[in-house]
């Protein structure tokens, strides 16, 4: 049933767990016993399509050639998974609409969200040089350079090619890191 739902959301759909029964040929009974809900679906082929990149680890205490690994790590596979990754979007951005009109199903919210602990992982030996605070805005910064979104920008909207693409991202996540270590140094001075 997963990869039939990798299927389906690699064709661009964003399949029910209906969906996915009728076209893996299984009991919808069957199918919700493995997945409840669409969200715990689309999490399930959102997790499977990321794969490699949720165990990412590097071998550099260098943050910033960590966050450049990260980053040549994960891009070709985000690039990949595209469709993948632009279906949990479309089901994530419906479900916030139907939520703020008042009209929201019953159904578990999709729920985003792997970036926040992988980009921590990618800048942990800043944790003990950058207070606290300045840690976790490199963190949410570094959420800009990174995921599906540098796609919808720097390819879909920009027209990059994947070099160009993963060139101005990489050179961005080294800027911010860069930053970073320059504000704190400036202010122990």
């Amino acid at each position: 049933m997963l990869s039939t739902a990798i299927d389906l959301m690699q064709s661009g759909k964003t399949p029910s767990v209906s969906d996915v029964a009728e076209a893996a040929g299984v009991s919808r009974a069957t199918a919700y016993r493995y997945f409840p809900s669409q969200s715990a679906l689309v999490m399930a082929v959102v997790d499977e399509a990321l794969g490699p990149i949720l165990n990412w680890q590097s071998g550099s205490e260098d943050p910033s050639v960590r966050i450049k690994d990260l980053l040549v790590t994960s891009l070709p596979r985000i690039v990949e998974f595209e469709a993948t990754f632009k279906a949990s979007v479309k089901l994530s951005l419906e479900q916030w609409a139907e939520r703020r009109s008042g009209h929201g199903n019953r159904e578990p919210p999709f729920k985003r969200g792997h970036r926040v602990e992988i980009l921590q992982r990618a800048i942990e030996p800043l944790r003990d040089v950058l207070p606290e605070h300045a840690f976790m805005r490199l963190a949410k910064a570094l959420s800009l350079t990174y995921g599906l979104e540098v796609l919808m920008v720097l390819k879909d909207l920009w027209g990059l090619d994947f070099e160009e693409m993963q060139d101005v991202a990489v050179w961005a996540a080294a800027a911010m890191v860069k930053a970073a270590l320059d504000e704190a140094k400036a202010s122990e001075a």
